[in-house]
């Protein structure tokens, strides 16, 4: 027995593996599609170190500074 997954592009295209299925050729198994995403501060944590981190808000801190000196 061989499983495989099928993307229905069309109601007709169910209908006809419906059919198929009635006939007993084939068995329709339903899978979820539903996946549980992660927030993204959990995707993300752990992509740096905490040194790259520090320089970076070291930069930013400099940039922002800069935005409010007097030209």
């Amino acid at each position: 027995m061989t499983t495989i997954t099928i993307q229905i592009k069309n109601n007709k295209a169910l209908k006809l593996i419906k059919d198929i299925e009635a006939l007993d050729l084939i068995k329709v198994i339903k899978n979820s599609t539903t996946k549980k995403t992660k927030k993204l501060s959990e995707r993300l944590s752990g992509c740096i170190t905490e040194k790259q981190a520090e320089k970076m808000h070291k930069e930013l801190e400099q940039m922002r500074n800069e935005w409010e000196r007097d030209i």
